[in-house]
């Protein structure tokens, strides 16, 4: 059965935390910038992640760290996999990677220019530098690092690659579920849209939000049953 994964990012709390796996989470991101109203340190994380129960991923945010610093991290915050969000090309997001040994998404920001041919060109590019790279999450372009809170447009998105992509940018709980059913990811990853206030997270919202994600799925599966009766 088809089941589009939920990624609940920028945790700082433990009842967040325990809210979000409640609500069904696949995975639950951290913040390693500093300058991001939801960082965390690396003793924090590391007792937020002793919540989190088998088979619940943990992803650890970075920007333009350095390989040394993400070690750091890793020893104090043992994190399932890797999430770059700078300016880091390929081959750092392959040695950093490389490394503390942890597969890694890289975050490509989507401007209103961008073309299903560049996200193509940029997945290979990534596929090519490291065995260790596990996808694109796709945000959108601001002049700032982190999530920005607002959608691109998702027509930008090639129909082969969205179904191997985490897509993120601006969703919530209204929207969760046309943005499924419209692009039919494999992920989505939320974080402001499911908040009370900057790094403080709503139980409520993080469970509607599920809701959404999961009625999506339903739809898609009646469309697929349809198609294949006629």
């Amino acid at each position: 059965m088809l089941r589009t994964r939920i990624k609940i990012c920028g945790l700082t709390r433990p009842e967040d935390v325990r809210a979000a796996v409640a609500a069904g989470a696949d995975a639950l991101g951290f913040v390693f910038y500093p300058k991001s109203p939801r960082f965390v340190t690396a003793a924090q994380a590391g007792a937020l992640m002793a919540e989190v129960p088998p088979f619940v991923s943990t992803v650890a945010l970075f920007v333009n760290a350095s390989a040394r610093e993400v070690q750091l991290v890793a020893a104090a915050a043992p994190f399932a996999q890797l999430q770059f969000h700078g300016d880091e090309t390929a081959q750092q997001c392959a040695d950093i990677a490389g490394a503390v040994s942890r597969p890694f998404l890289r975050v490509f920001r989507v401007r209103p220019d961008t073309s299903g041919a560049d996200l193509l060109e940029y997945e290979q590019q990534y596929r090519a530098a490291s065995r260790l790279f596990s996808g694109l999450l796709l945000d959108t372009y601001v002049d700032a690092y982190g999530g920005a809170g607002k959608v691109f447009d998702w027509s930008l998105i090639p129909k082969e690659l969205a179904p191997r992509v985490v897509l993120s940018g601006g969703l919530d709980v209204q929207n969760a579920t046309d943005a499924v059913v419209s692009v039919r990811p494999y992920a989505v990853d939320i974080s402001s849209g499911v908040e009370e206030s900057k790094g403080i997270k709503c139980a409520r919202k993080i469970a509607a939000f599920s809701a959404a994600v999961r009625a999506a799925d339903t739809i898609i599966k009646s469309e697929r049953h349809h198609e294949r009766s006629t």
